[in-house]
């Protein structure tokens, strides 16, 4: 059988996919093992159990000053400002794609600066947040509505644009006006499409905040990174970018799921 007709199942996918992690992790723990081997008191690949002992005292010590537990602290202040940055990413995506996609003097008009916001490279405009906002929360969530809203009302908006004309006129031969298309047409295909631009428009999302973090916070997943760095903390950086990756993997299988549950009709031809 040829590889392009091969279908695994769901305990061979899980047992490939899972094998190229393990490899990583087993080279990691070779080249640490080699590397302390060498010199007990290397920072660059710390072992296991540095790491542990390291992010121990984040996560069950309180800090002496603000009394706060460290890693959690900055957890829930990051997943804060990413929440935020995506829900208002989300519908603006939602309503301007909405409007962009049915209407074509409204396409014709706006379309061109949607499309100018999306190619200008976000960081280029932190400076400008932060003078505009200060250095508080208001400038890193900016930073992340600026850098993905635009490319997720593109793409709902071209999706919606797409659709066969036939439903669109026959939606109008049986009366319906331009608001009812927009409701009973388009919103309910574009949803699938919606939560797509969201999965899509995650990593982008995460290297907004973790750089508005790095330049002007005191507390964060980024921040942390940043500030240890000087020190060469890698005990504590990768235990964080680990973490940040889990969340994200976590985000994105939630979102999957939640497309599957509610738009079944719109996965019909991956199953």
């Amino acid at each position: 059988m040829r590889w392009v007709n091969r279908r695994t199942g769901r305990g061979a996918s899980f047992l490939l996919g899972a094998t190229p992690i393990l490899i990583l992790v087993l080279v990691y723990l070779v080249m640490a093992a080699s590397r302390h081997s060498a010199n007990p008191s290397d920072k660059i690949l710390p072992m296991p159990s540095a790491m542990a002992e390291a992010m121990s005292v984040l996560i069950f010590q309180p800090d002496q000053l603000s009394g706060q537990l460290i890693f959690w602290a900055d957890t829930l202040a990051s997943l804060q400002r990413l929440g935020l940055g995506l829900g208002i990413s989300t519908l603006s995506a939602l309503l301007v794609g909405l409007l962009l996609g049915v209407l074509p003097p409204v396409r014709a008009t706006f379309g061109p600066l949607v499309t100018g916001i999306a190619v200008i490279p976000p960081i280029a405009l932190l400076p400008i947040l932060f003078i505009a906002f200060g250095l508080g929360e208001t400038a890193k969530v900016a930073l992340i509505v600026i850098g993905i809203a635009p490319f997720m009302i593109r793409d709902v908006a071209a999706h919606i644009a797409a659709l066969p004309r036939e439903q669109i006129a026959k939606a109008q031969t049986l009366g319906a006006s331009s608001w009812q298309v927009m409701i009973r047409v388009a919103l309910p295909q574009a949803m699938p499409r919606l939560i797509q631009a969201v999965r899509l428009s995650l990593g982008p999302a995460w290297v907004f905040l973790i750089s508005a973090e790095a330049i002007a916070s005191d507390i964060g997943l980024g921040y942390r990174i940043f500030l240890v760095r000087r020190y060469l903390s890698m005990d504590i950086i990768l235990p964080y970018v680990a973490w940040i990756a889990l969340l994200a993997i976590l985000m994105d299988m939630a979102l999957t799921w939640s497309s599957r549950r509610m738009f079944s009709w719109a996965h019909g031809a991956q199953h």
